[in-house]
């Protein structure tokens, strides 16, 4: 499989409803929230991808675009944007969409950073398809 083929089978998407547990006094989603639902895509990604043990070390400029209200759909799109030698970046964007009306938002988006490790916590080649 070439790389680009790698890119695009290891994709990640996830829907989730957001429910008043999930949101803040503004009745939108919380932030914290969000960003945990981004690096747990983000991370399933870098694992489809290099079938590898990965670990985040960094998020990158995380923008809230919009307000994300109780009682929405959201999508979370995971896609591997660079390679490294050790370490991978995954965008992650989230979508928001109503329940009773068609269209949808991008609403947040960030970048997060993984690393390849061995069974001793040290760092390894990254297994692109290269």
């Amino acid at each position: 499989m070439t790389t680009e083929e790698r890119i695009n089978a290891s994709e990640t998407r996830v829907f989730k409803t957001v429910f008043p547990n999930t949101t803040n006094h503004y009745d939108t989603l919380f932030g914290g929230t969000a960003m945990a639902m981004m690096d747990e895509v983000a991370f399933m990604t870098a694992t489809r991808f290099s079938r590898q043990v990965m670990v985040t070390v960094s998020s990158d400029k995380i923008d809230f675009k919009k307000p994300i209200p109780a009682g929405t759909f959201i999508e979370l799109v995971g896609r591997v944007c660079y390679i490294g030698n050790t370490s991978l970046r995954v965008n992650v964007e989230i979508y928001v969409e109503q329940m009773y009306a068609d269209g949808r938002e991008l609403a947040i988006h960030g970048t997060f950073a993984f690393v390849a490790i061995d069974e001793n916590k040290k760092p390894v080649k990254v297994n692109s398809g290269r």
